[in-house]
């Protein structure tokens, strides 16, 4: 499948990879811009790309017997995303008990365009106590552009200049919804 997937990303549709995966077990990885369903599929190519496992979260409701076993494949984790939960926690929760986990997350929160990025994905690497990786999908130059690791400081106006620094001028599919 890594051949395969290198094939089609670089010679079929013609993308480049700035940057490498860092040799991380666990980190958070914000993957911006996000503004089509193509976007998740782009992912899992350039998972397998990077021949790395990336990992992603969604609602335990998708977890069923005869879905579960799929989502976990792709490198899925269960999470209650009710009201009532404090999610931030219960994802620092599944950072600790696992050896290798790396967490991918929009921080737009959605496909449309948006004024402010959530900042869940700030306060689970805080937590965590892991990196965060920022990945950029960027349509318009065709590449995926990789970053070196950033813990999170205590300054968290300063670490959200860095990370939207990082994703400057990147176009997402849809250009007109980029950050």
């Amino acid at each position: 499948m890594h051949t395969l997937a290198k094939f089609i990303y670089f010679k079929v549709l013609g993308w480049k990879l700035i940057g490498s995966f860092p040799q991380l077990d666990k980190c958070v990885v914000i993957v911006v811009p996000h503004t089509s369903w193509v976007d998740f599929f782009l992912g899992l190519l350039v998972r397998r790309v990077l021949n790395e496992e990336i990992n992603f979260i969604a609602k335990k409701s998708l977890f069923t017997p005869t879905l579960g076993w799929y989502f976990k494949w792709m490198g899925g984790a269960p999470i209650d995303r009710s009201q009532s939960s404090d999610t931030v926690s219960a994802i620092s929760k599944i950072f600790k008990e696992r050896k290798k986990f790396r967490l991918a997350l929009s921080p737009e929160g959605t496909r449309k365009k948006v004024a402010r990025w959530k900042t869940g994905f700030y306060y689970i690497a805080k937590s965590a106590e892991v990196p965060i990786i920022m990945i950029a999908f960027d349509y318009g130059r065709r590449h995926v552009k990789i970053s070196e690791p950033h813990y999170p400081s205590d300054d968290k106006k300063r670490d959200f200049e860095i990370y939207k620094g990082f994703f400057k001028g990147v176009l997402g599919k849809v250009p007109e919804y980029s950050f």
